[in-house]
């Protein structure tokens, strides 16, 4: 996967550092009520689509953007979700990053899905009681999702753990 040139040259000047990063996923439902998911090339798991937003960007047009570049759906974000920070993420090449994710429920308007970058390996909607294995940070995001109400976030005092 291609790293922003933004993280690129920051990445320049903190090298393998631990960096706090802004993010957005998306759980997009098309008219059947089946949830769109996508095989990262990265892990090869199965996942919410999404990722890291950039300069400028305001959250809303970053979870549009990732989700059309990752599986060539158009969507409109309805609401937030919830908002989430992950574990430490070391990765192979030494890199720490931690991301505050912002969650998006959103309705598919165009577009078939498909892979439609190298970030994804497979996409297709998966109806949600035969949903498959996922990481279980993003079944809690589906859930709260689904809970509707008020967006989930953490409450004051609580901890997120440093390692995954």
């Amino acid at each position: 996967m291609p790293i922003l040139d933004y993280i690129a040259q920051l990445r320049e000047k903190t090298g393998h550092d631990l960096m706090l990063l802004p993010g957005v996923c998306a759980l997009v439902l098309n008219d059947k009520g089946e949830i769109l998911l996508q095989r990262r090339a990265d892990s090869g798991r199965w996942g919410l689509p999404g990722g890291i937003m950039e300069p400028g960007e305001v959250p809303a047009t970053a979870v549009v953007r990732e989700v059309f570049e990752e599986t060539g759906v158009t969507v409109v974000p309805e609401r937030i979700t919830g908002v989430y920070t992950t574990p430490l993420l070391t990765y192979p090449n030494g890199d720490r990053a931690q991301y505050v994710i912002i969650g998006f429920a959103c309705r598919a308007v165009a577009g078939v899905a498909r892979v439609n970058d190298d970030e994804s390996l497979e996409v297709a909607y998966f109806q949600l009681d035969a949903l498959p294995e996922l990481h279980p940070s993003h079944r809690a995001r589906i859930k709260d999702a689904c809970a509707g109400g008020s967006p989930w976030f953490a409450p004051p005092g609580a901890s997120v753990s440093l390692v995954e």
